[in-house]
Order: C-alpha cells, then sequence, then structure tokens
C-alpha cells in the first residue's frame, strides 16, 4: 500500500497523482474549500487523475456493493447470460468475457480484429438510472440475495452521484466559475454504474506467444466526464505517464481514484487531461504446487457523463473567442457513439 499520509498518490515518470482530502472540500473554510478545489483542478489539468479520501462515501457503504458484486459474479453463467447487455443508447446489463474491446481512440477502426486477438479477461455488470422504461436495468431474481443487491446497488448509485456532483462542484470552483455551473449538468444522473471481475487465471495466460500483450483490461480512455473507481488490493490499474510509459496506480485504502474522460477534456478545451490507462497482471500468488496464479480482481466504476439531453460546449475561461477547439456536442449522442464503437 501506498502512504496515505504522503500528498502524492503517485509519483514516477513525470506523472503526478495527488491525494486530495477531500473533506476539506465538502467541509473546510472557505480557504480551506478554495484550496481542495484547486488541488483536484490541477491534479486533473496535470496528471488526469487524482486520488480522493475523507470523500464521504464509508467504508462499510464500499465494503457492501463489493460484497454484493463477488456474490453476483458466482451466480450461474446461464442466470448472467439471461441479463445480457442489450444496446449502446440503454448501457445497461451483463457483458461476458470477451465482449468488450478497450482500445485506444486513435486505434478505432481496427476494434474488432484486436478484440478477436488479444481479448480482455473480464465481466461486468451495467447499472443505469432506474427510471427509464424503454432501457431497464437487468437485475438478477428469484432469492433474498436478489432483491438486497438491487436495493443496495440503486443506493450506492445515488451514493456516487452526490459525490460526482460534489467533484464537479470543486472542479467549477477550481476554474473560478459558479460552484454550482455543472449542477444542471449532473442532476438527471446518466451515468453508469459498472461492477468488474476479473476471474482469477494461471499466470501462464499472460504468456503470449504471439508478442501482443495480454491485459485484463486493454489500454483507453474513459468516455464521459469523470469516472470513481473503487479498487480491491490486487493491483493492476496503470496510468500512462508523460513519457509514454505505464505507471502503477497502486491502491490506497480508504481513496478512491477519480480520472478525467474524454468528453470533460473537450469541454475544458483540452485544459484538463484524459490520461490513457490499463489494467494488467497483478502480482502473482504462489499456489501450494509452486504454481503462480492471479487471483481473481474486483473493482467498481462509476462512469459520470453529463445529462444525454445537454448540448456539451466549451466552458467558459477555457479558450479565447477565437480558440474553442472542438464542436458542440449533444452529450447522449457522444456517449452514445462511443459505446457503439466498443461493443
Amino acid at each position: 500500500m501506498a502512504n496515505i499520509n504522503s500528498a502524492q498518490a503517485v509519483a514516477q515518470d513525470d506523472l503526478v497523482i495527488p491525494l486530495i482530502d477531500f473533506d476539506q472540500f465538502l467541509s473546510g473554510d472557505p480557504a480551506a474549500k478554495k484550496a481542495a478545489a484547486e488541488a483536484v483542478l490541477d491534479g486533473f489539468q496535470n496528471a488526469g487523475f487524482i486520488y480522493l479520501k475523507n470523500h464521504g462515501i464509508s467504508p462499510a457503504t464500499v465494503s457492501n456493493a463489493f460484497s454484493h458484486s463477488a456474490t453476483f459474479f458466482a451466480r450461474p453463467q446461464e442466470q448472467k447470460d439471461a441479463m445480457a447487455w442489450y444496446s449502446a443508447a440503454a448501457n445497461r446489463g451483463y457483458v461476458a468475457q470477451g465482449r468488450e474491446k478497450l482500445v485506444p481512440l486513435d486505434e478505432t477502426g481496427t476494434e474488432e480484429e484486436m478484440r478477436k486477438s488479444v481479448p480482455d479477461l473480464k465481466e461486468s455488470l451495467e447499472i443505469g438510472r432506474d427510471d427509464e422504461p424503454e432501457m431497464p436495468n437487468k437485475w438478477p431474481s428469484g432469492d433474498q440475495a436478489a432483491t438486497d443487491f438491487k436495493k443496495d446497488m440503486l443506493g450506492f448509485f445515488q451514493t456516487c452521484k452526490t459525490l460526482h456532483m460534489q467533484v464537479m462542484r470543486a472542479i467549477a470552483l477550481g476554474m473560478g466559475i459558479e460552484e454550482s455551473w455543472f449542477d444542471g449538468f449532473t442532476d438527471a444522473g446518466d451515468n453508469t454504474l459498472r461492477l468488474l471481475h476479473y476471474p482469477g487465471v494461471a499466470k501462464s495466460v499472460f504468456k503470449r506467444t504471439d508478442g501482443q500483450l495480454q491485459v485484463r483490461a486493454g489500454e483507453h480512455s474513459d468516455y464521459g466526464s469523470i469516472t470513481l473507481l473503487f479498487q480491491d488490493k490486487r493491483g493492476g490499474l496503470q496510468v500512462r505517464s508523460p513519457k509514454g510509459t505505464f505507471v502503477n496506480a497502486t491502491p490506497i485504502e480508504g481513496t478512491i481514484v477519480v480520472n478525467a474522460g474524454d468528453l470533460l477534456a473537450q469541454w475544458s478545451n483540452d485544459t484538463i487531461k484524459s490520461t490513457k490507462h490499463r489494467v494488467v497482471e497483478p502480482p502473482a500468488q504462489i499456489e501450494d504446487d509452486g504454481s503462480e496464479s492471479y487471483p481473481p480482481r474486483y473493482s467498481i466504476a462509476y462512469f459520470c457523463n453529463p445529462n444525454y439531453d445537454r448540448m456539451i460546449q466549451a466552458i467558459p475561461g477555457t479558450y479565447e473567442e477565437s480558440g474553442r477547439k472542438y464542436k458542440d456536442v449533444l452529450s447522449g449522442e457522444y456517449i452514445t457513439g462511443r459505446l457503439t464503437a466498443t461493443y
């Protein structure tokens, strides 16, 4: 574990990811709140990633979500397959191993070839807002565990939505615009709660002979505004540094890793970075027979997007009159287009 008292969660190869005490923003005096907001913005502008501690989500709440996730993925495969992901517009349901292939944005057009050659070693469940009957969530059923799962996942979704709004308020304050400026872009909750399971595998799985790098999740940038990532202790997340190397984003107990996505980079006229990252083989575990294996890894990602019906135009103060890099884009169309290219 990294040192939680450090002001830097990661510092390697010119990549510096700060560790920010977010309680200073949530509960501090005006000076402390402003300083925390500026630290959040600075982290996104320089690394595209930050770690938050004292973020207001209790350890018990996070632990409960991980417990539910493990129980869900232990269900029979036919139960999970019956809940299959069904459209990019909905982005809800179960995604079996090998269905999704994450690739860098500049390599679009080769996704199908790459998906077949180096499939990602993960399965997931995508959960969206639960008030759109035309795009329903897919839930397990038939037992008490299923009932508890739905209730607690919907509660966790709302808890993460609140933190999403608070982080965006910190960005606004750091930028020197009205703190509530993003509220009208975040209140609908057009977000996705993703439960992720990377099954345990033998070390030999990562020893490919065709020159390809086998990963648990390929190099990619996220699509929306920000992502809240809850890691377990296994490790494996790596972030690309300014030198082009991949640096370990080591789990720090009690923290959330938050990264900026492509749409926020575009929204900020590229004053905020959307940094590529991947999940690779973690440290191996020695089995009783002397062989090496990689235990299962679980993580939970909450992908935050601007309300799908909002037009995304460059944020005030991020450009001169003639300096806007991007055309206006409807949030929902942008996210759906990216998802369509991924699955």
